[in-house]
């Protein structure tokens, strides 16, 4: 499996970039996952989306729907797409730590 290197900071993943061990996530990985992906800060709505999400796999080990997503945190598909330009799946979850989602290409 590929290393995510970033200042030092080293974390096993996929081939597509996802963390391979979802318990190896700290808020450092999220910062240096976001900067890979192009967000400069996370900001408080980046960290609802990133906090949501976390929650909903723990408790279901499996990533929300995006229309659960976006109701449960406020945020519009449009604004999901402004806060992580990679999309819901291949941005949002990615750095929130989240195994790549099933039916993501």
């Amino acid at each position: 499996m590929p290393d995510f290197d970033f200042n030092r900071l080293e974390v096993e993943v996929d081939e597509d970039g996802f963390i391979i061990e979802p318990e190896c996530w700290n808020e450092d990985v999220a910062r240096a996952f976001a900067a890979a992906e192009g967000i400069e800060e996370l900001i408080d709505e980046h960290w609802r989306v990133i906090n949501y999400l976390r929650d909903y796999y723990q408790q279901f080990q499996v990533a929300p729907m995006i229309s659960k997503l976006c109701k449960e945190t406020g945020c519009s598909l449009k604004r999901i797409y402004e806060l992580f330009p990679a999309g819901p799946a291949k941005g949002a979850c990615k750095v929130a730590g989240l195994p790549k989602p099933r039916g993501c290409v």
